[in-house]
């Protein structure tokens, strides 16, 4: 195996590396090398021994030497006076001043309102998700860490349905990854099917899966099931696709149930002994049998009945779920669904089925005790909706209540925010021009990133300049450690001045509460986990790049899941909850159900579901760009230089438009535009939208900010319209019109809310509701 650091005959140093971010990426932890000469990195390549990826790497990784010394890369932290927001005039400062600078507000903050008054904000993938609520809670004291993600519809539905159900950590499909000998290890089995549900594995390599992983299974004799909107690649091979209408995958779920469970195709032993509520599930999957799920889904139902029969008949059949789950109303009803459709069938922590954690490590109990040194006065003042009882189990303030709470100042006014690897106005969250309103009101806002945003160009008022992972030692945790197959070594081999997330928590940590943050680098707090969780230190980790964690099978019933030791799931009553004995103390519904869309044909007027006849669907990965990351890099942009809505073919010829062809899509609530991709992969009823677009060649300065509301799609969907327990946003399944324009300067940036008619039982947006009052009173725009 090739050494760490390894001097070529010419003179170039050759160090071995593990992808993370930034540039951007999940913690897949890809292993590469790279090339560094006369002190730059010049070339990326993979390493063919990586225990996992075997040399295999995307765009993304591949042009980061673009990344690195791109133009538009900031080395030094930068101020500006609160009078030039929005403006490009912004003045060098050292580190040491915007520590100083921080410190000073955040300490004049907690004397004069209390911590509360500090808000700090995240995005999703980076490596700052494992540091920013430890950050937040124990250095800087306030409850307040957020994302504006609505309904934080990315991972943690995901994640806290499986903590609800299973007792604890993150499911994933069983692709040998824990194993030296991968798929020879006489402990592993192939799936016969691998269930792929709301998901692009080989795009997205979301979270910890290595995308690839799929294809490796493939090639092996797994069949795939998939239940996506679109054709995708894996779809188009697979022997079941299930192309279901967005945002109906919880009665699609309930189906399948259903006819596992009236045909008697689950594994009785495994149901008698390790789960509770069956019987209270199945007469609830009994409300849908496929026939009605047809006509919800347009599902066929007998597609429906064989998929179902196929997921019980393997032994094993395993499973991938992604972020469409979350991104719906009943997402995590969708996701109960599919962990009750693993465990009946007998797929939980088996070879070749789903892999389960065990209890959590080190990082998370940092976590915990950061939490717990706040006042319990101070945590209990947290900004989470009292409907949403259930998000309470989340350590993070709700997303959509955040929004209502600085724009109403109810039931206090934030005063500073500081946002850690987020673009918001340009991504994560809906109704972003709202957003930006209540950040322009703050009294100091920080921006830690790698380039100058929209958002950042917008109200920051410090900016951070954050290192690319080959500016820093640290390592690579898939899944945040809440089920990683190995921890990867991630080699410093530059220096441009830039601090990690890492280094910038340490920072501010000591200054704040050295108790909570005592490690002198991030090198020696890894290797503190690294002696806790596998009892070597990062060096040791660098002789061998990687290390795979052991994993046993069938914990359940060894007594390691369970903080008591006993056999058993880490549950309330000790068994996988088919039927949850929590969500009933928060108001929630005890067994999966399904709710019509908000905003989709069916669930609005008659009159409004006419005048926008089309089913939009968003959130899409492209193997390019992680988000709204990398739109300036040359290479990326040349392989897709513009944002791309997928139409099929008979919906294009309608409405006059072609391939290439300029098109807006509206709805009643916004506008963006995109050029036209027609494909048969969608069905004519639907359109597919690209998000997380900017662009960094337009005028940076306010009002245009980059263009970043021109394709702006996630500004068509309604803000604080989430599951009674606060997960779940509409990105999927609203609906729209589209027509065709000359380009990107069509864009109407005063375009207004129209009124429209809901079911009232919904979880209703109350200041767009107030603002259509206001527009219906004064007979104009609100």
């Amino acid at each position: 195996m090739t050494k760490a650091f390894e001097t070529l005959p010419d003179g170039t140093l050759k160090v071995r590396s593990s992808g993370f971010s930034p540039p951007g990426c999940h913690p897949q932890g890809c292993g590469l090398f790279l090339h560094v000469k006369d002190g730059k990195v010049v070339k990326v390549e993979g390493d063919p021994d990586h225990i996992i990826t075997d040399g295999r790497l995307c765009p993304r990784c591949l042009s980061l030497p673009e990344f690195i010394y791109n133009k538009d890369r900031i080395t030094t932290p930068m101020k500006r006076d609160i009078r030039d927001r929005g403006k490009d005039k912004w003045t060098p400062c050292t580190w040491d001043e915007a520590m100083d600078t921080i410190v000073e507000w955040v300490l004049k903050i907690r004397e004069e309102s209390g911590p509360e008054y500090i808000c700090t904000f995240q995005g999703t993938g980076r490596d700052v998700n494992m540091y920013h609520a430890p950050m937040a809670y124990g250095a800087i004291g306030t409850p307040n860490a957020a994302s504006t993600l609505a309904g934080e519809s990315c991972w943690g539905p995901r994640f806290c349905v499986s903590n609800f159900l299973l007792g604890g950590g993150y499911p994933e499909m069983d692709y040998s990854a824990y194993f030296p000998e991968r798929f020879d290890d006489p402990n592993y089995s192939l799936p016969d099917y691998l269930v792929i549900w709301g998901k692009n594995p080989i795009y997205s390599n979301a979270d910890g899966l290595f995308g690839h992983g799929t294809v490796d299974l493939m090639k092996r004799g797994t069949k795939l099931i998939v239940i996506d909107p679109r054709l995708t690649w894996l779809a188009s091979r697979a022997e079941f696709h299930l192309q279901v209408r967005p945002g109906t995958d919880s009665a699609l779920g309930l189906a399948l149930l259903n006819v596992v469970m009236e045909e008697e195709l689950y594994d009785k032993d495994f149901v008698k002994k390790w789960t509770y509520g069956f019987d209270d599930l199945r007469e609830r999957a009994a409300e849908y049998p496929p026939e009605k799920a047809e006509e919800i889904c347009w599902v066929p139902a007998d597609k429906i009945r064989n998929a179902a029969r196929a997921i019980a008949s393997g032994k094993p059949t395993s499973w991938a779920w992604g972020q469409a789950i979350d991104g719906q109303l009943t997402g995590v009803q969708a996701g109960h669904c599919m962990i009750a459709l693993a465990a009946i069938c007998n797929n939980l922590d088996v070879p070749g089925g789903l892999t389960i954690p065990p209890k959590q490590g080190l990082w998370q109990e940092w976590l915990i005790r950061c939490m717990n040194s706040m006042p319990a006065e101070v945590w209990n003042k947290q900004i989470i909706d009292p409907v949403h009882i259930g998000y309470k189990q989340r350590h993070h303030s709700h997303p959509d209540s955040m929004l209502d709470a600085m724009e109403t100042g109810e039931p206090y006014r934030f005063r500073i925010a500081w946002h850690m690897g987020t673009n918001p106005l340009a991504c994560t969250g809906v109704q972003h021009k709202r957003w930006e309103a209540v950040f322009k009101k703050l009294e100091f806002n920080v921006v830690q990133d790698c380039v100058m945003t929209p958002s950042a160009m917008s109200f920051a008022d410090l900016f951070l300049p954050v290192s690319s992972f080959a500016e820093r030692d640290s390592v690579v945790l898939p899944h945040y450690g809440l089920n990683s197959c190995f921890v990867g070594a991630i080699n410093k081999a530059i220096d441009l001045g830039c601090k990690s997330d890492m280094e910038i928590a340490l920072m501010i940590g000591k200054r704040l509460n050295p108790e909570l943050f005592p490690w002198e680098s991030e090198k020696a707090f890894w290797d503190e986990f690294l002696m806790n969780e596998l009892g070597i230190t990062f060096d040791e980790l660098n002789e061998v790049g990687a290390k795979q964690y052991p994993y046993t099978y069938k914990k359940y019933e060894k007594g390691l899941m369970r903080d008591d030791g006993r056999p058993g799931f880490n549950t309330p009553t000790g068994k996988v909850e088919l039927k949850s004995s929590l969500y009933p103390d928060w108001n929630e519904d005890s067994l999966p159900y399904f709710k019509e869309p908000y905003l989709s044909p069916f669930g609005i007027d008659p009159e409004t579901a006419e005048k926008y006849p089309i089913i939009l669907t968003t959130g899409g990965r492209n193997i390019e760009f992680f988000h709204s990351e990398g739109r300036q890099i040359p290479s990326l942009r040349n392989l897709k230089p513009w944002p791309r809505v997928t139409i099929h073919p008979e919906t294009a010829a309608k409405y006059g438009i072609e391939e290439g062809d300029w098109v807006c899509i509206e709805n009643m609530l916004a506008q963006c535009i995109q050029k036209a991709r027609l494909s048969y992969e969608v069905t004519p009823q639907l359109i597919h939208a690209e998000h997380g677009w900017w662009y960094p060649e337009q005028e940076g300065e306010a009002p245009n900010l980059y263009g970043t509301y021109k394709s702006n799609i996630n500004m068509l969907i309604p803000h604080h319209v989430v599951g009674v327990m606060g997960w779940g946003s509409p990105y999927r399944g609203v609906i729209c019109r589209i027509r065709k324009v000359d380009g990107l300067d069509d864009y109407d940036p005063d375009y207004p809310y129209e009124e429209f008619d809901v079911d009232p039982n919904y979880s209703l947006d109350k200041m767009a509701l107030r603002r259509l009052a206001a527009k219906k009173e004064k007979g104009g725009v609100a």
